[in-house]
C-alpha cells in the first residue's frame, strides 16, 4: 500500500494559536510524529491497535465502515479494513471526502484496489465518486479523554458530519495510547464517541 499522505496540516486546523485546543493539538501531533519515527515501536503499536480494531469490528458487525486515509503518523487502518472486507460478501468501506469547507463529509466507496486521486488538503480520495452510507465510523483522534471526547485537527468536519447523519452511525475513535489526556476542554457542539480503541485498550 502507498505511504500515508502528508497533507498541509496548517490548513486543516482553523483555530487561532492561543486556543487551548490548538496548543494541545501541536503537542500531541509532535509526540505522535516522534513515535512514528521509531520503526520497531511504531510497528508493534500498529499491530496491537489493528488486532483490537479487528475484534471491535467482529463484535459490532457493521455492514459499511467509514474510515480515513492515514496522515501525520496516524494508525493506518487499510490492512484491517481489507481483511474485514474479504471476510464476507456485501461489506462496504468508504473514505471521507470534503465537498466544501463548511459541509459535512460524504463517504466514497473504497476497496484495496480502488484508484485514488488527490483531494482537498492533499489527502487521497477514491477517483470513482460512488457514495456509501456508513453504519460505523472510524474517527481519527489527535487526542481523547476519559469522557470519550475527541480532539481533531480543528476543522470541525466530523462534528458537522455526526450532527447531520441520520441515523447516527456507531463512532469508534482510533488513537495511540500516547494521545490519551485526563480531560479536554469541552464545547457545546462536542459529541462523545461511542468507543475509543488504542494500542493498549478500549474505552
Amino acid at each position: 500500500m502507498p505511504n500515508p499522505a502528508t497533507p498541509d496540516l496548517a490548513n486543516l486546523a482553523e483555530q487561532p494559536a492561543i486556543d487551548p485546543k490548538a496548543i494541545l493539538r501541536r503537542s500531541l501531533l509532535a509526540a505522535r510524529q516522534r513515535l512514528a519515527e521509531q520503526p520497531a515501536q511504531a510497528a508493534r503499536m500498529n499491530a496491537q491497535l489493528g488486532a483490537r480494531l479487528a475484534q471491535v469490528l467482529a463484535q459490532r458487525q457493521p455492514q459499511c465502515v467509514g474510515f480515513y486515509w492515514p496522515v501525520a503518523g496516524e494508525f493506518d487502518a487499510r490492512a484491517t479494513l481489507s481483511a474485514w472486507l474479504a471476510q464476507a460478501p456485501g461489506r462496504q468501506a468508504g473514505l471521507p471526502v470534503v465537498t466544501r469547507p463548511a459541509a459535512p463529509l460524504v463517504f466514497h466507496a473504497w476497496q484495496p484496489d480502488t484508484e485514488m486521486q488527490s483531494g482537498r488538503y492533499g489527502i487521497p480520495i477514491p477517483l470513482d465518486g460512488v457514495t456509501v452510507e456508513p453504519d460505523l465510523l472510524l474517527v481519527p483522534c489527535v487526542g481523547f479523554d476519559a469522557s470519550r471526547l475527541r480532539l481533531g485537527y480543528g476543522g470541525g468536519y466530523y462534528d458537522r458530519t455526526l450532527a447531520a447523519l441520520t441515523p447516527r452511525p456507531v463512532t469508534i475513535g482510533v488513537a495511540f495510547e500516547c494521545s490519551r489526556l485526563a480531560a479536554l476542554p469541552r464545547e457545546p457542539h462536542d459529541i462523545p464517541l461511542d468507543l475509543i480503541v488504542t494500542d493498549s485498550g478500549c474505552y
